[in-house]
């Protein structure tokens, strides 16, 4: 469902999910004149402490959803992990955007990858596992390295195994702790890139370069942008990019995780169809951030400038990390973002840093 005409400031956004990518997004709305109500199953989450109202409930609680959506004028998600009842739900009831069937496909490895295949992009080699058995086949045909996943709630390293000649299927299969897998064959990259792409309702593009990502246990922990790879490789990453984009038929916001191989190919990892981590550094170092990209194509108004008048170093502030907050103000080149998040755990996202390196 696509909202008739464009929104005009003053109108409410909301946000399934109260994460930090849900903050974001409402200090990007507010800046344009845009309300939020966030939806979030935690009290005092990271989105609601920058949102004029909130919606405190589990997913599963359809009279939440039904009131929430009743209140506002149009919805996003800002996590893929969501469960895609509850925003079929609200897209009965108000325009959700990105499409909740672009959710569906990004919440499921094997969806996911199925999909990028049947549109000529290439991945790395992939199978279904529906077993111990099943994987120990496909370790026979695999061969290590490979990498097993749990098809759906990963993220950030969770549900995935890196099995060596050591690990026996059954090690794996329970370390995996999903009801399906997917085997993908290692890839043997000089770097991790993502490209972002926001598409408004006109279908009008912008595309942010790609940007390199150094990830620790799995973890983003350092974005560089713009990357570290040749111009005809950059050009190559953005019109795959797009061209997901395009046959999603996306409205919004999505990032594109790519591999880059030693041979100089390129071959998609994964989608997520909403503002990413990697693109972070846009806040700072941009004309327009991804957020307010998102609120733009949302709201239905024209998309900005991606322009960047910086290049950036995006680093993560990981669990206890975030305790050296008060070393980024000490450098006259660094933006800290602080998320609120009360409690601190190991392998947390708590902020980031972004140090500038001003175009001369």
């Amino acid at each position: 469902m696509m909202p008739p005409t464009a929104l005009a400031p003053g109108a409410t956004i909301g946000i399934l999910g109260g994460g930090q990518l849900g903050r974001m997004t409402a200090l990007a709305a507010a800046r344009l004149g845009f309300r939020c109500h966030v939806f979030a199953t935690e009290a005092d989450s990271p989105a609601e402490q920058v949102c004029g109202a909130a919606t405190v409930a589990e997913f599963s609680d359809r009279e939440a959803l039904e009131r929430f959506a009743s209140v506002v004028d149009i919805v996003t998600f800002e996590f893929e992990n969501i469960p895609a009842e509850a925003v079929r739900l609200v897209s009965t009831v108000r325009p959700v955007l990105p499409r909740p069937e672009i959710l569906e496909i990004a919440q499921d490895r094997l969806r996911e990858k199925d999909f990028l295949r049947s549109i000529d992009v290439d991945t790395a080699a992939y199978r279904e596992v529906a077993d111990e058995v099943a994987l120990l086949r496909a370790m026979r045909d695999f061969g290590h390295p490979a990498v097993l996943k749990s098809v759906r709630m990963g993220y950030d390293g969770k549900g995935q195994v890196t099995l060596t000649p050591e690990i026996k299927a059954e090690e794996a299969w329970q370390r995996m702790g999903g009801e399906i897998g997917i085997l993908e064959s290692f890839v043997d990259f000089t770097c991790e890139i993502s490209v972002i792409v926001a598409r408004g309702r006109n279908g009008a593009w912008a595309t942010y370069p790609p940007v390199e990502n150094q990830h620790v246990a799995h973890i983003l922990d350092t974005t560089i942008a713009p990357a570290r790879i040749p111009a005809e490789t950059a050009m190559r990453a953005e019109v795959i990019a797009r061209h997901i984009a395009e046959k999603l038929d996306l409205v919004g916001v999505l990032a594109v995780e790519m591999f880059v191989t030693q041979s100089g190919d390129l071959l998609a990892n994964e989608i997520a169809p909403r503002p990413h981590n990697s693109g972070h550094w846009t806040i700072d170092a941009c004309i327009t951030s991804q957020f307010e990209q998102l609120v733009r194509a949302l709201c239905g108004l024209p998309l900005g400038s991606v322009e960047h008048h910086s290049d950036a170093v995006m680093k993560n502030l990981i669990g206890g990390e975030v305790e050296k907050w008060r070393d980024a103000l000490n450098d006259p080149l660094s933006k800290l973002h602080l998320y609120g998040k009360a409690e601190t755990q190991p392998g947390r996202k708590m902020g980031h840093v972004t140090r500038l390196i001003p175009h001369r």
